[in-house]
């Protein structure tokens, strides 16, 4: 069947440049690349970017603590994200970053559009200042103690024990988390954005859609009303300096919020693009004239961004609007919150270090609908719905059939196709089975191919070739029951192409077919040479399961070993809970030796020391390797904690602490020998 093939240009959230992609960030790429493939596979022409957000506070200040420049940051973060992003087969047409020269001229030129159109007001406002650090403070580098319920160690803006918001100012005891000064308020003026004038604008984009076809969902689009309903508030877009970011036009020592040039990245990853590519033209997709399609895909926390500020701005400076905008639920694992001490907080190279990521991409699309309900990661599910559905229906069919092929028949299938009613019935299903991937109902799309499968397998069982491969004279019934199944297989492969990337591929060779395309399958192959068979998954090993979970527990005592044995100024590690004195006095200070310090095979921070305690040698991992080489550590004395029980990390055993001060990165303080400081001395 043809089909008229569609310009669609496809965006995922952009990872910020701060961390690492973990399975909670995986959902939406899963969910979107799925969607790309599938429309590729349809013959429309369908772009993919993507880039890094690269820009904002905590960035700045995590370069600072490293000793390097945010430019160095985002580079290796980004690194890091494109290899795990290729390892599970997200294929993205472009991954940019959105600190590039593209974004910076976009960001500029769409400003400049709305403040000649009157859509950009300055006003003066105060703001928590912290006074050491010389810089205005962000809501959530502010803790302190809640002005409703009186919890401690609260963010600036909201209580994660009583739920309620506030203002900054509204907090008892605040200090700032980078310096744990006390903040003072200070007056500056910044720049809003009038999102109030395009309410009707608005209105119009959120009502243009309905049914499958609806510009936002349902549940969001209530969540909007309820905005218009309240009156839209104008929209902050400026930063002070110090700030990591691209400065305003014509302001002085005012910077874009990183939200205002975030997603105008999506436009700057697809214009660098098409710098680059033949026949890609960015007006075709962005003029308010185009015909081309725009989705973006999103998780439901950031639709508010998305579906006010972003079409607001585009509506502003002259650009179409997105067609729709698709939010996901967030992840769940064993049915709660992602967790590090559970080790369920999984980054995904601690996946893909233990587990085939294909099977990830299908359990994930096996649980996907075009809903914002969150996702359960349910270990055990997961494993027995991986080996059930992929091992034990889709590719036993084709190594049930294969053997006899390539044995008996010289790898050739049958000349023509036994069974046309049922092929026709797996062919005549794939509509509604492209339907439901249309719509990112992959749920039912998954239940479907499986059905399927089964309906296979059945067909398999009832025919029994492996009894009628010993009975005289039944040679062409073996070919073509095999031959059947066979084709029955490369059926459902090419549904299950756009989840299943590389196993597709191997079965592309297997089959000696060229790249499957959705309708190619019409007809049977016959009289078809095949390959070998050879395996094409194997089963989930409850090992490999709990070994990651190890791993992802490990990671979070190396980052608390690393952490702990550095003293400075940390933005993300606010003061902890307050302990009396008796808990303090149970910690054991001791001067210690270090007899001997080595690099830890495959961590960036630790290294591993061995220490004399008086007569007492200890194994200890601590995070000093940016300030010290090995061999300017033996000899010297350090103190470290000689009560603290043994830890099992993933490079060992680790018998204390070291502590180490300093106000961090590579001023770092180990002490010189000295006279009167003995190994296993008490530090009073």
């Amino acid at each position: 069947m043809s089909h008229t093939s569609r310009n669609i240009l496809v965006t995922s959230a952009l990872p910020y440049a701060n961390g690492s992609i973990h399975l909670g960030h995986l959902v939406e790429y899963i969910q979107t690349d799925v969607w790309v493939r599938f429309q590729k596979m349809r013959g429309n022409h369908c772009t993919y970017v993507c880039a890094d957000d690269a820009h904002g506070t905590p960035i700045m200040l995590r370069a600072q603590r490293e000793g390097i420049t945010p430019e160095e940051l985002v580079a290796r973060i980004k690194e890091e994200h494109e290899a795990d992003f290729a390892a599970f087969n997200i294929g993205f047409d472009n991954f940019h970053s959105t600190h590039s020269e593209e974004n910076r001229e976009l960001a500029s030129h769409i400003y400049t559009r709305l403040q000649q159109a009157g859509h950009i007001d300055t006003r003066t406002i105060k703001q928590a200042y912290d006074p050491e650090k010389e810089m205005f403070l962000p809501d959530r580098f502010i803790k302190g103690t809640c002005p409703k319920c009186g919890a401690d160690d609260q963010y600036g803006d909201n209580c994660e024990a009583c739920g309620a918001t506030y203002s900054p100012t509204d907090l008892k005891n605040a200090v700032s988390a980078i310096s744990g000064a006390t903040p003072i308020e200070k007056e500056s003026e910044h720049y809003f954005f009038k999102v109030s004038s395009f309410e009707e604008p608005l209105k119009a984009w959120i009502a243009q859609g309905h049914g499958t076809s609806a510009t936002v969902q349902a549940p969001i689009a209530a969540k909007l009303n309820e905005f218009f309903e309240s009156g839209l508030q104008d929209w902050d877009i400026s930063r002070d300096k110090p700030y990591f970011g691209f400065e305003i036009p014509g302001a002085k020592d005012k910077y874009f919020y990183v939200w205002l040039d975030a997603p105008i990245g999506y436009m700057a990853s697809f214009k660098n693009l098409c710098e680059r590519t033949d026949g890609l033209n960015f007006n075709d997709y962005f003029a308010t004239d185009s015909h081309a399609e725009l989705y973006h895909f999103i998780g439901k926390d950031i639709a508010y961004f998305h579906t006010l500020f972003w079409p607001a701005m585009l509506e502003g400076a002259g650009f179409r609007k997105p067609t729709a905008v698709f939010c996901h639920g967030f992840l769940t694992v064993n049915g709660a919150k992602m967790s590090k001490s559970r080790g369920t907080f999984i980054n995904a190279r601690t996946y893909l270090d233990n587990l085939n990521p294909e099977y990830l991409r299908y359990y994930f699309a096996a649980k996907l609908s075009d809903g914002i309900d969150d996702l359960d990661l349910n270990m055990d599910d997961f494993a027995a719905r991986v080996n059930s559905d992929l091992v034990g229906k889709v590719v036993n069919i084709a190594s049930r059939c294969a053997g006899f092929i390539k044995k008996r028949f010289d790898g050739q299938l049958s000349a023509t196709c036994s069974e046309p009613k049922l092929y026709e019935e797996f062919v005549h299903a794939g509509e509604e089975i492209a339907d439901n991937f249309e719509r990112r109902e992959f749920s039912r799309a998954i239940r479907q191919i499986m059905a399927l499968a089964d309906k296979a397998n059945v067909y398999i069982d009832e025919k029994q070739p492996w009894v009628v491969a010993k009975e005289e004279g039944k040679d062409q019934q073996l070919h073509d029951i095999c031959s059947t199944g066979i084709n029955l297989f490369r059926v459902l492969m090419t549904y299950l192409k756009p989840v299943l990337p590389e196993m597709a591929e191997k079965v592309e060779e297997f089959l000696q077919l060229p790249s499957m395309s959705w309708d190619n399958c019409a007809q049977p192959l016959t009289a078809h040479a095949i390959n070998k068979f050879k395996p094409l998954m194997t089963r989930v090993e409850k090992e490999k399961i709990d070994a990651m979970l190890e791993a992802s527990k490990e990671e979070l005592a190396t980052m608390s070993e690393e952490t702990t044995s550095v003293t400075g100024p940390l933005a993300d590690a606010p003061i902890g809970e307050m302990i009396n004195f008796d808990d303090f006095a149970k910690v054991d200070l001791r001067i210690a030796r270090i007899v001997k310090a080595n690099h830890v095979e495959g961590a960036d921070k630790l290294l591993q020391l061995t220490l004399d305690l008086g007569g007492e040698t200890r194994n200890v991992f601590a995070g000093i390797k940016s300030a010290y080489k090995p061999e300017d550590l033996e000899g010297k004395l350090t103190v470290m904690v000689a009560n603290l029980a043994p830890r099992k990390m993933k490079f060992g055993m680790s018998e204390g602490m070291v502590l180490a001060a300093g106000p961090g990165g590579k001023d770092l303080f180990i002490l010189n020998p000295d006279e009167g400081a003995e190994p296993g001395m008490k530090v009073k």
